[in-house]
């Protein structure tokens, strides 16, 4: 043993802490020299420091590396101290991030490099938006504040404390799949309640549908296809927001279709890919020929601190659940088919979320790709009639002629994918 081989990690240490101190170094750039607790060398050292404790403790003397990371630990909290006495400076950042880059270190060191480093740049990244952090809390209301808390609560509390295991009829109820759905609504509300409040409702009509459409497509389409009987109101724009909204809709369904079923995958995106392209061209083509005008409409999303919204979908997908596996009882991959199609049609995330819960073995990955389709397909025409409907027959027909052209465009690789062309 020539010690050579706790090298890497020594080295691996030592970065961590200049990573972090360039960062603390960089932001007491203006302060007098000499009155700084801590700057890039210091981490430096702080960070070898935490490596070399626990290589010490790797090898038998742990009592000598607890020394070291002690005395260095304290030498931080000390200098805190002073800082506070002389310079009235009551900020504990870089106490906090000194400390830290001890503990980071010795994670290096003990094994854990990969962690250790991740770690690290998403502390400096804290670091580094300090003043955008600030302004955000600034920016918060008494509302904001308690809708945070209540996501926490219901992410972070209740959802670690549910059993993961299957109750019910047909063994069709997972009560931490089912609060998944919960955390999984609620969050993305509130993700788009914020992106809505930080773009502004009437500085763009098109940023409005792409961010409404990660909570809701159908609510953006109905939004805007209001607006359309409004005199002048400016047709090409909002026709591209409601195709953009469709768009994001595609997307969105691919992106959670990757996260949870993601065998699904492959077919489905042969299937929509085709429909997506078509709603993303005609958006952008109508963007570009319309002018810059914004229009004042009203945001589609509801109150995303309202859990009643999350709660309606965990019973329908709790529902949706034992219907299929019912329907997979009695009449096989024909009854999964029609029952989310049907229930998806409205909410295309209930589907997905839905086939989620199933057997693995309740379906191949082809006929999953297909019966994930028709929700969506059918939640596109949905919309079109929505459109034409509130738009009226003048001005809504337009808007949903990008919509009609992205379902042929999907059905055909539909049909494709049914008849083996595609493979």
């Amino acid at each position: 043993m020539t010690g050579l081989e706790d090298a890497p990690g020594l080295a691996i240490a030592l970065g961590i802490g200049l990573l972090i101190g360039s960062e603390r170094g960089w932001s007491a750039r203006g302060e007098v020299a000499g009155s700084r607790v801590a700057g890039l060398r210091t981490f430096g050292l702080l960070g070898l420091a935490g490596g070399l404790a626990a290589v010490l403790a790797q090898h038998g003397v742990g009592l000598i590396g607890f020394v070291i990371a002690f005395g260095a630990a304290s030498s931080m909290v000390v200098g805190y101290a002073r800082d506070t006495v002389h310079n009235h400076n009551v900020s504990a950042t870089t106490t906090v991030a000194g400390i830290l880059t001890i503990g980071l270190g010795a994670l290096a060191a003990a094994g854990f490099p990969v962690l250790a480093a991740g770690a690290a740049a998403l502390m400096v990244i804290l670091l580094a938006f300090r003043d955008e952090l600030h302004r955000w809390i600034a920016d918060l209301s008494q509302a904001d504040i308690k809708g945070i808390l209540r996501f926490g609560l219901i992410a972070l509390v209740a959802l670690p404390l549910l059993p993961d295991r299957s109750y019910g009829p047909y063994a069709a109820w997972n009560p931490h799949a089912i609060w998944l759905v919960v955390v999984f609504v609620s969050g993305l509300s509130l993700g788009g309640y914020f992106a809505v409040r930080r773009l502004g409702a009437t500085r763009g009509t098109l940023a409005l549908a792409a961010v409404g459409a990660t909570v809701s497509s159908t609510a953006v389409t109905a939004a805007l296809a209001r607006q359309l009987r409004e005199p002048d109101s400016p047709t090409a724009v909002l026709a591209a927001g409601i195709s953009i909204a469709s768009a994001v809709m595609f997307v969105r369904t691919l992106v959670l279709t990757a996260m949870l079923v993601p065998f699904a995958l492959p077919t489905l995106a042969m299937v929509i890919g085709p429909g997506a392209i078509v709603a993303s061209g005609f958006g952008l083509w109508a963007a570009r020929r319309s002018d810059t005008a914004t229009i004042p409409i009203q945001s589609p999303l509801s109150n995303p601190f309202d859990l009643r919204p999350a709660f309606a979908m965990a019973a329908i997908v709790a529902l949706m659940s034992l219907a299929t596996r019912w329907a997979t009882h009695h009449y096989g991959d024909s009854g999964i088919a029609v029952v989310l199609a049907i229930t998806g049609a409205m909410d295309v995330d209930s589907a997905i979320i839905t086939m989620h819960g199933l057997p693995r073995a309740a379906l191949d990955a082809r006929a999953a790709g297909l019966i994930l389709a028709l929700p969506i397909l059918l939640n596109t025409l949905l919309k079109a009639g929505i459109t034409v409907t509130l738009g009226g027959w003048r001005h809504g027909r337009g808007a949903a002629f990008p919509l009609l052209g992205s379902v042929a465009a999907a059905l055909l690789a539909f049909f494709g994918v049914v008849s083996g062309n595609y493979a």
